[in-house]
């Protein structure tokens, strides 16, 4: 069997058995629906790279699959690596409590952007532990989102943009040096 035969082989099993239980789903769900109205998810035909660097595609009628044809022996997709490939520290890129980049931040964001060379990125946000966490968590996500706009200017891959807020600190929040240190957005490189 070629490995083009095994994997088409194992995409009709998957989608048999994907069938399966979402026929099984329905009959199990079949008294609730009657009751409520559900609405379904519309499904926007595309390819993506997940945060495992993993390349998706989805057909607009739900079907999904890996794009590579690459697989382990056991039949696993080979994916891209993932590493971070940059630490800015939010202080050299933002005011205090703000998620506007200077001019001079953004060049240097497109700079980077244009060189690094990687398929997608994952943008992660990060704060110190000074405001509330929601606070925190709103503020990093805002901060990443203006980021990954800086490198989507320059027509970068965006896999992913989150914000972890204070969660996940490298350095004390007792000390103004570990809080600068704290304050940072990490770019993921999907190569």
């Amino acid at each position: 069997m070629t490995v083009k035969t095994a994997i088409q082989e194992f995409l009709r099993v998957a989608l048999t058995v994907l069938g399966a239980s979402l026929m099984a789903l329905a009959m199990l769900s079949g008294a609730a629906s009657a009751q409520q109205a559900v609405q379904g998810e519309k499904y926007i035909p595309g390819i993506w790279v997940d945060p495992d660097g993993c390349e998706h595609w989805v057909m607009d009628d739900g079907a999904e699959g890996y794009m590579t044809p690459h697989v382990t022996r056991e039949g696993i997709p080979v994916c891209h690596r993932v590493n971070t490939c940059a630490v800015m520290n939010s202080d050299q890129l933002f005011a205090t409590d703000s998620a506007y980049i200077s001019p001079a931040g953004k060049a240097r964001l497109r700079e980077f952007f244009q060189q690094a060379g990687a398929v997608a990125y994952g943008i992660n946000g990060h704060t110190d532990s000074r405001a509330s966490d929601e606070y925190n968590m709103a503020l990093s996500l805002r901060r990443a989102e203006a980021v990954a706009k800086v490198a989507r200017s320059v027509g970068a891959r965006i896999a992913s943009v989150r914000g972890y807020g204070e969660r996940q600190p490298i350095a004390t929040n007792s000390t103004a040096e570990g809080m600068a240190k704290n304050r940072r957005v990490e770019i993921v490189c999907i190569r």
